[in-house]
């Protein structure tokens, strides 16, 4: 709660108003802005109710609370990439961090077999990596392979797995309950919202010739490409509209774990209304001649 409260004093109205008047103010107020709520959801992640779990959490919460640290590191990069104003790294960055707020919201809906199943889902390459020892592969000779297998059996002992547990998930093609993932962010979030969000981060990762016409290439003037060798600049377009997706798993987690309190709903909705109102005074001005 220091922490947060520490933070929370340096954001007066006068220097929040003064940071937003031009944009080169406000990108570079964005940066801070946004590293200091990684530091706030960093510090939410430290919070436990002593009574209801005295020195850790369970299975039933543990893959919660891994992806909503999950959030709070890759933001921490998005930050040094933002500062860095690189905005081809940060399109990469974005997408791992989406699917963790979007999954971590959908688990905390659910009840306990379905996050039973999120976490058997986590073992599909390794049930392969099990049944290739087996076949005699020669890997598991070696120090890095054996390596491999101690952390896949040591994980599995942990949860009680045996290779015949995973029938229903192989039925369902490794996917939780079966759904894809658009599926699961339209019961979470605006079904509008996947296009443009995680649907074209995913170029990012799949190498698509959008993503290379965005970022690498240059078209010519007889309409030819070289490459195009500079990262793209970053500005609050590229930060903002992924915060909106943050702080919702944070509030659940807060309540599920018996932790809400006012002062940091409080501190939650501040974060919404400040970078909502930095996004929308960033529109007003930008007059979209960088890009």
């Amino acid at each position: 709660m220091d922490e947060i409260a520490e933070v929370m004093s340096r954001y007066r109205d006068a220097y929040i108003s003064e940071s937003l008047t031009n944009l080169e103010t406000i990108n570079s107020f964005t940066g801070t802005f946004v590293k200091d709520v990684a530091e706030i959801y960093d510090c939410i992640t430290r919070v436990r109710n002593v009574e209801r779990n005295p020195t850790g959490f369970s299975l039933d919460d543990a893959p919660i609370l891994g992806l909503l640290t999950r959030i709070w590191k890759l933001l921490k990069e998005i930050v040094l990439y933002y500062e860095r104003d690189n905005a081809e790294i940060i399109s990469i960055l974005e997408r791992p961090l989406l699917e963790a707020s979007i999954t971590a919201q959908y688990l905390m809906q659910q009840n306990i077999s379905v996050m039973e199943d999120y976490r058997k889902c986590s073992y599909k390459d390794r049930l392969r990596i099990l049944r290739e020892l087996k076949q005699g592969s020669r890997f598991f000779e070696t120090k890095a392979g054996k390596r491999l297998l101690d952390s896949i059996e040591e994980k599995m002992n942990i949860e009680g797995f045996t290779e015949a547990d995973f029938k229903i998930q192989k039925n369902n093609r490794w996917r939780l309950q079966g759904k894809s993932f658009f599926d699961i962010f339209k019961e979470v979030s605006e079904e509008d919202l996947y296009k443009c969000t995680y649907g074209m981060m995913s170029e990012s990762i799949h190498g698509s010739w959008n993503e290379s016409m965005d970022w690498c290439l240059q078209k010519n003037e007889d309409n030819t490409f070289t490459v195009y060798p500079f990262y793209h600049g970053a500005d609050v377009r590229l930060i903002c509209p992924t915060i909106k997706f943050c702080n919702e798993p944070y509030r659940m987690w807060l309540e599920r774990i018996d932790c809400q309190d006012e002062y940091l709903s409080g501190v939650l909705d501040w974060v919404e209304r400040v970078n909502t109102r930095i996004f929308m005074i960033f529109d007003q001005k930008y007059d979209g001649v960088n890009g």
